[in-house]
């Protein structure tokens, strides 16, 4: 079978699981798909780990067929290029928070990506950033200047755009949460 075909079945298999109802709920949030997403993680599991397929999957734009991409990659074979490039494509929320939790936090480029993703003039894209650097101050936080990013924090945040508020917020809650010492600056 030809990669293309496998990607036409995939497509139809997914498109016979669209549940009006699911769809709605997922349109209410910003997204595009009806599948329930534990139908999705199933043919995941089925099909396992095939990089080529899931990036023909990803290819195809379907928000449905990226999710199941996404789970089926290896981030570690993804550029940074490549993850950056896909990150910008990836239109809807559900499609961002996966690939940005699920692959680019576990590639190799994912603090190269998390410095310039944070300044990125598009605010979906610098919130990306400020995911990653939640995932650094709750995981691995030497070398953050926790101070600066306060700073950073307390000058943008307020007036940042809702999805970048939200991801500078959760960075903030992390601060306070997993480093007393600047626990009394972020609740202020």
């Amino acid at each position: 079978m030809t990669d293309q075909v496998i990607v036409d079945a995939l497509l139809a298999e997914l498109a016979a699981l669209d549940d009006p109802k699911a769809r709605a709920v997922n349109e209410r949030h910003g997204d595009d798909h009806g599948v329930n997403l534990g139908k999705l993680r199933a043919i995941a599991k089925r099909l396992k780990t095939q990089h080529d397929l899931a990036r023909s999957l990803w290819a195809t734009g379907d928000s449905a067929a990226r999710l199941l991409a996404i789970l089926i990659c290896r981030p570690k074979e993804f550029t940074a290029g490549e993850l950056d490039a896909m990150l910008r494509s990836a239109r809807t929320p559900k499609v961002h928070d996966w690939l940005v939790n699920y692959v680019v936090k576990n590639s190799r480029q994912a603090e190269e990506l998390r410095l310039s993703w944070s300044a990125d003039p598009d605010p979906v894209v610098a919130s990306a950033g400020w995911a990653l650097t939640t995932e650094r101050v709750a995981k691995k936080p030497a070398g953050l200047d926790l101070a600066a990013l306060l700073d950073v924090i307390e000058a943008e945040m307020k007036a940042a755009p809702d999805r970048l508020q939200w991801a500078m917020n959760h960075c903030l809650a992390q601060i306070g949460i997993e480093h007393p010492g600047h626990r009394a600056r972020a609740i202020g």
